[in-house]
């Protein structure tokens, strides 16, 4: 496997899912849009996803194959290019 620690990478990926939902519970896109540490908040879980999809690498693509790892990873990549 590409991760020494697989397991503590898939979970990283749920928590950070579960931050994003209750960062944005009962959010309109308005609302969200106009919070700035909301957004910032939701961007740092989205790169910590990404980070974990690219070191679980093909072991998370065969494990879900219908999600579209290729995006999350390449959020890590779009967002670090925008800095």
């Amino acid at each position: 496997m590409p991760s020494s620690r697989p397991t503590e990478r898939l979970q990283d990926i749920a928590e950070n899912c579960e931050r994003v939902l209750a960062y944005t519970a009962d959010m309109d896109f308005a609302a969200y849009a106009a919070d700035p540490k909301t957004r910032d908040a939701v961007e740092r879980c989205l790169q910590r996803i990404s980070e974990a999809a690219c070191k679980l690498g093909a072991y998370l693509d065969a494990l879900y194959p219908t999600v579209d790892w290729k995006g999350a990873r390449g959020y890590r990549q779009s967002a670090s290019a925008s800095v």
